[in-house]
């Protein structure tokens, strides 16, 4: 079933024709049933892309239920697979079914990091809608995409940005209303602004990672499907074992892949290199680790917050640069540049000035990361409840 749907997914994405057939005529008839489905006052429908519970949508979802103003209130979570997950105080629906659209033009609040419509466009006038976004763009997204016109968040009565950056990149190519915007960063990332070394020491114990080895973070980006939406798989050309003879001594190498990455080539799994693809909560690896390496990963700048070094392994740097595009100059807009070979990384790490590094990570943080810290708080108040 999840191949289908991801084949499914891959056409819609890559056919404008088919897309457009779709989305207006779904558009339409969710519309047209919606007159016949009245809003329950008391009813939030949250989702963070249905694969997991998690993100910022959970974050959120997290603070309310410990406010007595929500006592009344009814919570669903979508998910892709909603027997895999207990989620306390809360009712479930599968994403992407006749009850989940149905479930959506019910509830009075959405609140989603990704998109509540599923590309469609039924948004009743009463509907509030909060939308975190997932990530900082560091990639182009949205109409900015060749190929792409149909993105037009318009309708979004809350969307949250981090930076003057990333407005200006909502505005233009979601087409958010400036009026609707609000300065408030990444729900998800209201941890890293506090993190304690006992925070540190409690989960390398739960993630049995061994205290006398630093921690590198390989977290990189999806790559778009090469079997018409089978499978969306990396392959990154490194050999692991040359990795542990020049840096096994000292580091422990953690895996962490994109949400619609679901399957790794060419990479073995051992005590010094570990897959935690599925943890459920990322910022336990951004806090223990000592470097981050990644490619073009909206992670780049979660990470900063905690002013730690970023290396950016873009191995196949110039196919994405054509094939996708970027916002930013990488080679001269991040800390340490684009290093293009695994040696060059290899080499960067043993002859790392950690201190010079954090300083230049830092400035970075105050480019592109200006606020953060109470993103939660901000994002319910706005939704003036």
């Amino acid at each position: 079933m999840r191949i289908l749907k991801n084949k499914i997914d891959y056409i819609l994405k890559h056919n404008t024709l088919i897309q457009c057939l779709y989305k207006s005529l779904m558009s339409f008839f969710f519309r047209l049933i919606g007159k016949f489905i009245s809003i329950d006052e008391k009813l939030i429908l949250f989702n963070a892309h249905g694969r997991k519970y998690n993100d910022s949508p959970r974050e959120i979802f997290e603070y309310m239920l410990e406010e007595k103003r929500f006592l009344e209130f009814k919570f669903v979570w979508a998910l892709d697979n909603p027997e895999e997950y207990a989620i306390p105080r809360c009712s479930k629906v599968k994403m992407d079914t006749m009850k989940y659209f149905i479930t959506a033009l019910k509830a009075k609040y959405w609140i989603s990091c990704v998109n509540i419509e599923r590309g469609l466009h039924f948004k009743k006038d009463k509907t509030i809608y909060l939308n975190t976004w997932h990530g900082i763009p560091l990639k182009l997204i949205g109409n900015a995409v060749r190929g792409r016109e149909d993105f037009d968040f318009s309708k979004i009565d809350i969307f949250c940005y981090s930076s003057e950056y990333e407005k200006e990149i909502y505005k233009r190519d979601f087409k958010v209303l400036e009026d609707n915007l609000i300065l408030t960063g990444l729900p998800r990332n209201d941890e890293l602004y506090h993190v304690s070394d006992m925070q540190i020491a409690e989960y390398k114990k739960i993630l049995n990672i061994p205290n006398n080895r630093k921690v590198i973070l390989y977290a990189p980006t999806w790559r778009d499907s090469k079997d018409n939406g089978k499978t969306y798989s990396i392959e990154p050309p490194l050999d692991f074992s040359y990795w542990l003879k020049e840096l096994g001594d000292e580091y422990v190498i953690l895996l962490r892949t994109h949400a619609y990455t679901n399957q790794i080539k060419g990479v073995n799994f051992n005590d010094f290199v570990r897959d935690f693809s599925d943890y459920h909560h990322i910022n336990h690896l951004l806090i223990i680790a000592d470097i981050l390496i990644s490619d073009y990963s909206a992670t780049i700048f979660d990470y900063s917050i905690l002013e730690k070094p970023i290396i950016c392994f873009g191995y196949d740097y110039n196919n994405y640069f054509k094939e996708r595009g970027f916002y930013i100059d990488l080679e001269e807009g991040l800390p340490s540049g684009v290093l293009k070979s695994q040696e060059e990384v290899i080499e960067k790490i043993k002859s790392l000035d950690y201190e010079l590094e954090c300083k230049k990570v830092a400035v970075f943080k105050r480019k592109y990361v200006t606020v953060g810290g109470n993103a939660t708080e901000k994002c319910v108040k706005a939704l003036n409840i």
